[in-house]
């Protein structure tokens, strides 16, 4: 049976900084954190109901990636980039797939976008 991907963590230097980031960007739900310093990001809605498909594939370098959907993928690297962000890759469609680009939070973690 396959397992769907049920959790995911930001990590940064600046913690509550990253956290208004992304209620500001992606208007998400993040509860005040515990007293291990740790938020809680709350699911969001209309998501797949089976849970998040994946990727794997060759790169120079590990890592992980998390994909956010979004309607509007130039006005959400512009407002990224106004909040301390930066974008990393312009929008672009995949060939038989959606449109993604790429931003890096103000802590430089890497997120991908995908347009709704």
């Amino acid at each position: 049976m396959t397992r769907p991907v049920v959790h995911f963590e930001i990590r940064g230097k600046d913690p509550q900084r990253l956290a208004g980031f992304y209620r500001e960007l992606f208007g998400w739900n993040i509860d005040g954190a515990n007293p291990m310093g740790i938020m809680t990001v709350q699911h969001g809605i209309g998501g797949p109901e089976a849970g998040v498909g994946g990727h794997i594939r060759p790169a120079e370098a590990p890592g992980v990636s998390i994909f956010v959907q979004v309607l509007d993928l130039d006005d959400t690297l512009r407002r990224a980039e106004e909040m301390g962000g930066h974008a990393v890759m312009q929008p672009f469609d995949v060939p038989g797939g959606p449109t993604v680009a790429q931003m890096a939070d103000p802590e430089g973690n890497l997120v991908g976008l995908v347009k709704q």
